[in-house]
């Protein structure tokens, strides 16, 4: 008898880790939209990102900021500069950097292909979003070109002429 009581409290203490794990959100997006507002996005693709620790889980909760951030390709590697991912708040900050370079997984035609079209003309790579797919944590990068500021005031102008019209249609119907 004892050895079929023993047998329970291991079952219930290995279904209590999977309860916690569903605890995160499964479908988790962050965007950058300060980079559709910067940038002229042209060309999209995903990318791995390389992370240590806590701040896997601190992504999954949504701690991260990606505005300012770019990719720089060093050594036939591509590295994401200037993304912010805040300090899990149960781990230890110790010697915890938030705005540290990470690593992004691509292929090396991929980084071939990039480092080709940025030399070529004044494109940079930026990251437009960061989420999640079956357990993995994926970036979304884009060839991107700077507009000017003539060019984001017409944007600006733009959304609000959209904006007055839905508004009036509304009203109409």
């Amino acid at each position: 008898m004892k050895k079929a009581a023993k047998r329970r409290t291991n079952n219930k203490t290995k279904t209590k880790p999977f309860l916690i794990f569903l605890l995160y959100n499964e479908n988790m997006k962050i965007t950058n939209r300060k980079a559709s507002f910067d940038y002229q996005l042209l060309d999209r693709f995903e990318a791995g990102i390389n992370l240590m620790g806590a701040e896997v889980k601190a992504v999954r909760e949504g701690h991260v900021d990606l505005a300012g951030s770019f990719v720089r390709i060093i050594g036939g590697q591509a590295h994401l500069v200037n993304a912010n991912i805040f300090p899990y708040k149960y781990a230890r900050p110790e010697t915890y950097d938030e705005r540290r370079t990470r690593k992004l997984l691509l292929h090396k035609k991929e980084i071939i292909s990039l480092k080709s079209k940025m030399d070529g003309s004044s494109l940079t790579i930026v990251p437009v979003s960061v989420y999640t797919t079956h357990g993995l944590i994926k970036v979304e990068l884009a060839l991107a070109k700077s507009k000017k500021k003539f060019e984001k005031r017409e944007s600006i102008k733009k959304r609000d002429i959209n904006r007055q019209i839905e508004e009036e249609l509304k009203r109409r119907s």
